[in-house]
């Protein structure tokens, strides 16, 4: 292909693949690469992809052929692709499905599509533990509860293997979508809420079942997960972030099913009832033996940030767990046993990007069991994207959030950083402080309320979201704006209080710690400020972004703002936090505080 100036990508052989951001053909680029690409960095001018084994995975489980790939980098790129990089994408997609399980007359076989694979395979010392004696050249037995762990070891090796092993059916469980929900408003999914449930059910076929919907915040991910339970018609276990999303679960499930009230069952903190839908806190899952002794750790661990987020927190209940070996009560976890509690058909994984490391172990010993995940993004910060693919399944659909935007089922949204600086006389602290305490000390910059007071005065008559992760900064905010405040010491019972306020408009400024995170309905909200985050956690930037993105009413669009600190580290983490949303196609506006200050006058 000769050089064509006017394309907007440049395709390197390490894989890397750069996509200029000011070319009339950007965005179309964007939204066909970041099928089978990861973002990698988003400056101003150039951003960064990389082509991944996962990456070529999912989108080859999604449907999309190596064809379609290379046809893609083809369409757009400046000079003649790599060789290599044909090569590579044709060899890893190629090797999807090269190995496959499947089950004949009671027994768990793992097959291969030639007899060399399969003498790799064998030769594989990370793999060979999970293998029975050899059936012939190309099929080996494989132990019933291995099913998981080998998916994660060929993972790890490079060979993906395609699960057509089947389930087995959990008691049934007989319901149906109502056609008017009990509100009295009509119910009928929306197109795409269909085509995702029917993804992952493939009527009910060895190639559906297991499986992650990738969809936008906002966008009824509750509703699919409804629509995936009257397919199955089993006894299902639902497992969420919080109280908060297992009490909206519920809700929704009544409103538009009709299952009883009497069918449903919570167990968390509060409750330990197991009836044919149970929905459990990821919290509650990974209570350990001594209850007390963790929670104090956690307290001494977290200090001025959130407690109640720790004890979901996965990457710190990971860096726990993965230590450990085996699965149950030897390790003290209290109430994993609730995965065999029941003859469960379908287990859902909400927010299923938060996976907790013991959820994950029981998983693989679970694996003929349907298992649905469902996420707005499926980043993760500490890297175990692969196991969520081998443990869970293969991404089945990813909407993109300007897709969705464009057809009005969620709110257009502006993304602005505000940049402000830290006062001189705290300045000699933070050249002195460690990275940790540098991030703190920007995070909380005094100089922040400025900038909360002046976008206060510009949105006097919206819904407005103030997020944050430091406790001091949300009180001292909280008290100086006279707004409610939410965080991980409030009660349940309060917190559902002061959200049905602000949906009602009683109240229209609240102060939420990192408890609002995840699975919060506020319709109304469409003003968000973000003053402080987990360093640069993608995923919550998605999220936090998502409490705003419900459709409103009267059609207005969304605002998020994120104030960071300028030339710390707060802003170093926040160029990271937008790498997910600046891939699904939003822009930030960047400004200096004082440049916003002048509008004043």
């Amino acid at each position: 292909m000769p050089y064509n100036p006017q394309n907007p990508l440049i395709i390197q052989s390490d894989r890397t693949v750069l996509l200029e951001v000011d070319n009339p053909r950007y965005e179309l680029c964007r939204d066909s690469l970041s099928a089978f690409c990861e973002l990698i960095k988003s400056p101003e001018y150039v951003h960064t992809y990389r082509l991944t084994p996962l990456s070529l995975w999912n989108a080859r489980a999604t449907g999309m052929s190596a064809e379609e790939m290379v046809s893609v980098l083809n369409d757009f790129t400046k000079y003649d692709v790599p060789g290599n990089i044909i090569h590579d994408i044709n060899d890893y997609v190629g090797r999807y499905g090269r190995l496959k399980l499947i089950k004949e007359d009671g027994r768990l076989l793992l097959r291969a599509q030639d007899n060399l694979v399969m003498t790799e395979v064998r030769h594989n010392k990370t793999v060979q533990k999970f293998l029975l004696d050899p059936i012939d050249a190309r099929t080996s037995e494989i132990p019933m509860l291995e099913r998981g762990r080998l998916k994660q070891a060929l993972l790890k090796v490079g060979f993906p293997v395609e699960d057509l092993a089947g389930y087995n059916d959990g008691e049934h469980l007989e319901m149906a979508l109502r056609t008017t929900a009990l509100s009295g408003k009509p119910f009928c999914p929306r197109d795409y809420q269909e085509e995702a449930a029917e993804m992952f059910w493939s009527n009910g076929s060895v190639h559906g079942g297991s499986g992650v919907l990738v969809l936008p915040c906002g966008a009824g991910k509750t509703i699919i997960g409804i629509q995936a339970m009257v397919k199955a018609q089993m006894f299902t276990l639902i497992i969420v972030t919080n109280i908060t999303a297992a009490r909206q679960w519920k809700h929704e499930i009544l409103d538009k099913t009709n299952i009883t009230e009497d069918m449903i069952g919570e167990y968390s903190g509060d409750k330990k009832e197991i009836r044919p839908v149970t929905i459990a806190t990821y919290q509650v899952l990974t209570v350990r033996r001594d209850p007390e002794r963790a929670k104090n750790k956690s307290r001494k661990a977290l200090s001025e940030e959130d407690e109640d987020d720790a004890l979901y927190d996965p990457d710190a209940e990971m860096k726990k767990a993965t230590r450990k070996k085996g699965l149950g009560e030897e390790e003290g976890y209290l109430n994993l046993e609730l995965f065999n509690r029941q003859d469960w058909g379908l287990i859902i994984y909400d927010e299923v990007h938060l996976l907790p490391a013991p959820v994950f172990r029981i998983t693989s010993e679970i694996q003929a069991k349907r298992r649905l995940g469902l996420t707005a993004t499926l980043v993760r910060e500490d890297g175990r994207e692969d196991d969520v693919f081998s443990l869970i399944g293969p991404k089945k659909t990813d909407v993109p959030w300007k897709v969705l935007e464009k057809q009005g089922w969620i709110a257009t949204a502006f993304c602005t950083e505000i940049r402000i600086g830290l006062l001189e006389s705290a300045r000699l602290d933070y050249a002195v402080a460690d990275p940790r305490e540098k991030f703190r000390l920007s995070s909380v910059n005094p100089q922040k309320e400025e900038v909360i007071r002046f976008l206060l005065s510009r949105h006097k008559d919206d819904h407005v979201l103030i997020i944050g992760q430091y406790l001091d900064q949300l009180d001292s905010i909280a008290e100086r704006f006279a707004a409610k405040l939410i965080t991980g010491k409030t009660h349940q019972r309060d917190r559902e209080t002061l959200f049905e306020e602000f949906r009602s408009g009683k109240i229209k400024r609240l102060v939420v710690s990192k408890v609002a995170n995840f699975s919060i309905d506020l319709p109304d909200a469409n003003v968000a400020i973000q003053i402080s985050g987990t360093f640069g956690s993608r995923q919550e930037e998605a999220q936090r972004l998502g409490r705003v993105l419900r459709p409103k009413s009267d059609g207005s669009v969304a605002h998020f703002y994120s104030i960071v600190t300028k030339e710390t580290r707060d802003q170093e983490f926040a160029t990271h936090r937008q790498l997910f949303l600046t891939e699904q196609g939003y822009r930030y506006e960047i400004m200096d505080a004082e440049s916003l200050f002048a509008q004043e006058e």
